[in-house]
């Protein structure tokens, strides 16, 4: 196909036109290939990706067409390989970084919520016992569903994961401007907020109205126990025993609930 003289010149020979059509064939799986990789990256990156595509493929046209002692391809297929190179581990590495915080994401989201995990609250709480002294406007609020098993009886599983859907909203609507809503169990959420014990009363008001506000498709009402110890109020304890206060003023209601409702506990 190709001839070579005693200068390093090279000539077409008769075979070259088989060449160049194996070789344009090469060229075309190469450009589709560089344009499926390409659809995982975002637009300026596909950008440096085709412009890399370019270089080459330029420089190996003006070999093809100068031909001589011309030597643009040998120097614009090393350039193009060594940011190919480039591209491909800083782009793969963004690729692994961007699947690391999509896993983040889903561990640290309660997925039929959407608000925190169990995995996000002990996380959260071991850190800040692990500060030594907790934030001073630190609130734990113990919240619960009142019902959930007799709905569950009922109604079915699908109208108790409703209410438990209504009560993370309701929580989020009354209580996320000042911090956040873990989910800790089937119906049971814990809230670490920053407010002083005196907003508590109004944020558990509101919390209230909130769950009386509610309407589902499958259920009619929510009813929320809710209860909130404050380092405020009781200085000197760790945040796991501020959720352990929070959690017996948070039972203190829902027994009050049901013994206003005339409910068996047991169906609850």
């Amino acid at each position: 196909m190709l001839t070579v003289d005693e200068q390093h010149r090279y000539f077409h020979g008769p075979l070259y036109s088989i060449y160049i059509a194996a070789y344009l064939l090469v060229a075309v799986l190469i450009i589709l290939e560089f344009i499926d990789y390409g659809r995982r990256f975002r637009r300026q990156n596909k950008i440096s990706l085709y412009a890399i595509l370019a270089l080459v493929l330029a420089g190996v046209l003006i070999q093809e067409v100068m031909g001589g002692g011309t030597r643009t391809a040998y120097l614009s297929l090393t350039l193009g390989m060594a940011m190919m190179y480039i591209h491909t581990t800083e782009f793969s590495q963004m690729e692994a970084d961007d699947q690391l915080g999509e896993q983040s994401i889903q561990i640290n989201t309660d997925a039929l919520t959407g608000v925190y995990s169990r995995h996000a609250y002990s996380a959260a709480l071991n850190a800040l016992d692990a500060g030594g002294q907790i934030p001073e406007r630190l609130a734990v609020f113990s919240i619960d569903v009142n019902g959930l098993k007799a709905v569950n009886d009922s109604l079915g599983h699908e109208a108790g994961d409703e209410l438990i859907c209504g009560a993370a909203r309701c929580i989020e609507n009354a209580l996320g401007k000042w911090g956040k809503c873990y989910r800790t169990g089937g119906d049971e959420f814990i809230v670490l907020a920053e407010m002083d014990w005196n907003t508590t009363y109004a944020a558990l008001a509101r919390l209230e109205r909130e769950a009386g506000h509610w309407r589902g498709k499958r259920v009619a009402s929510l009813h929320l126990a809710a209860g909130c110890a404050t380092a405020e109020e009781r200085p000197g304890l760790t945040a796991e025993k501020l959720v352990a206060e929070a959690d017996k003023a948070m039972y203190a209601r829902k027994a009050a609930y049901y013994r206003e409702a005339g409910v068996d506990r047991r169906r609850r």
